[in-house]
């Protein structure tokens, strides 16, 4: 990789990718590149310079919009903002590039691999890292200051994606641990959704101070076990991420948790456009420790309301009547 950045690319233009386009866009050494997978959106966000139906707020003239993977082979770098589902797709059409950033939060449901590992299969020559953190998009879209980490065993790249994206409201620390940031990310949707569930049933914010605890026990649990650092699973991408999702109407996990419990199905949330990457990464998780008979109650009983049909109250009492345990 050079010494300096001459082009990037943000492969998506749902609300995160949209932003993160912008972000790079502020940056005067940056030359930037936005793929958006329909080509009328893309002609549209050419004409307007504004993704309404995502995030608000204008995009920089200096954002080059396409619907071509082509036009991004000169690339140095691309983020990789598509939603988990459509990963593979797209990967099978990218032209090579030197560095590929994780920008997703989620888990193949078939094959329980991170978006890196999925990555590595399409480009194995490509540098990796994984960017991750509390980053509700309309809130970054506002100027609203966050922070993420990226994370990636190649130290040149994730302190060039550092050096990208630092500005005033928006810092970024590196790390090296990829496997726990990834799943740090993707791990706290299924408690986002839990969270939304016992807002949906106004059970309090006792009750919810209690499950994203003991979430958050799990996901250090699960994460470990998977080759992940305790530490990164209470930093930006593990609890950071597991605060803002939990806490935030705005979260997409979270509002797929209130409406799911309010009686509406997965189709419906399909149709009204809800990505929540919880969904499909619970499926997972229940699958994988099921196999390995794993204890995992929360995560077990999001899928047994999710995907079973089960009544969430059955499912809470159930949890509540657990055989009494230490904490730790």
């Amino acid at each position: 990789m050079s010494a300096a950045l001459s082009a990037v690319a943000v492969i998506g233009a749902g609300a995160w990718g949209t932003v993160l386009a912008q972000l790079l866009a502020q940056n005067p050494a940056v030359e930037v590149t936005l793929w958006v997978r329909r080509p009328e959106l893309a002609a549209k966000l050419v004409q307007t310079r504004e993704n309404a139906a995502y995030v608000p707020g204008q995009l920089s003239e200096r954002v080059a919009v396409t619907a071509n993977l082509g036009a991004v082979s000169g690339a140095e770098a691309a983020f990789m903002a598509v939603p988990g589902r459509g990963l593979r797709g797209v990967l099978a059409e990218l032209p090579g590039l030197p560095a590929l950033i994780s920008c997703g939060k989620g888990l193949e449901p078939a094959t329980f691999k991170r978006p890196t590992q999925v990555m590595a299969e399409y480009q194995p020559d490509a540098a990796l890292g994984a960017l991750s953190g509390p980053n509700l998009a309309g809130e970054i879209a506002r100027g609203l200051p966050a922070s993420a980490t990226v994370a990636s065993r190649d130290e040149t790249l994730a302190r060039r994606v550092q050096a990208w994206l630092n500005q005033p409201a928006f810092r970024v620390y590196t790390g090296s641990d990829l496997v726990g940031l990834e799943l740090g990310g993707a791990l706290k949707n299924v408690i986002a959704l839990a969270a939304g569930m016992c807002d949906g049933l106004g059970l309090g914010d006792n009750a919810k101070a209690a499950l994203v605890t003991r979430g958050l026990a799990e996901m250090v649990r699960l994460g470990t076990l998977l080759g992940g650092d305790a530490r990164t699973f209470y930093g930006l991408s593990g609890l950071g991420d597991l605060m803002a999702t939990c806490a935030s109407t705005g979260s997409r996990n979270h509002q797929a948790g209130v409406r799911l419990v309010r009686g509406e199905t997965l189709a419906a949330l399909t149709a009204a456009h809800l990505t929540a990457e919880g969904i499909p990464t619970v499926r997972a998780v229940a699958r994988y420790a099921a196999e390995r008979g794993l204890e995992l109650p929360i995560s077990g009983a999001v899928y047994d309301v999710v995907f079973r049909g089960r009544s969430p109250e059955t499912v809470i009492g159930e949890l509540m009547l657990r055989d009494a345990k230490p904490e730790w």
